[in-house]
């Protein structure tokens, strides 16, 4: 008959394997996420500089970025460390275009002042002026 702690360091050995496999999967996991972002920043930049050279020496005055809204079955957006990503474009509101389309740190924005009670302000091209 095994003895009681015996029958522990067996059940702990077994979770401390556990936990070096998962860790393991976790650094290839991340190491796979910071190249993927790599990649997707190669294609936010390529678009910013396209903006600029389609603006040409005007300043942009003809080139508008619009957002165009997002299905609903749609797959989230990855987002970037950070959660920022330079010259990205917050969907307009509009009917039919759920919170699910913002980014997560947006959503997370939304939840956080809706538990505190304040209300999203619409805001015109005038505030940002």
């Amino acid at each position: 008959m095994p003895s009681v702690v015996g029958l522990l360091e067996e059940r702990e050995r077994g979770a401390r394997q556990r936990v070096e496999v998962l860790r393991e999967e976790a650094d290839r996991v991340l190491a796979e996420l910071r190249d993927a972002e790599l990649f997707w920043e190669r294609f936010v930049t390529a678009r910013e500089v396209l903006v600029e050279v389609l603006a040409g020496p005007g300043g942009g005055a003809d080139v508008e970025e619009t957002a165009v809204p997002v299905a609903e079955n749609a797959a989230p957006t990855p987002t970037p460390k950070g959660g920022r990503v330079p010259g990205s474009v917050v969907p307009v509101r509009s009917e039919g275009v759920e919170v699910s389309s913002l980014s997560p740190d947006y959503q997370r924005g939304r939840r956080t002042n809706s538990r505190s009670g304040h209300r999203a302000a619409s805001v015109t091209s005038d505030h940002l002026q």
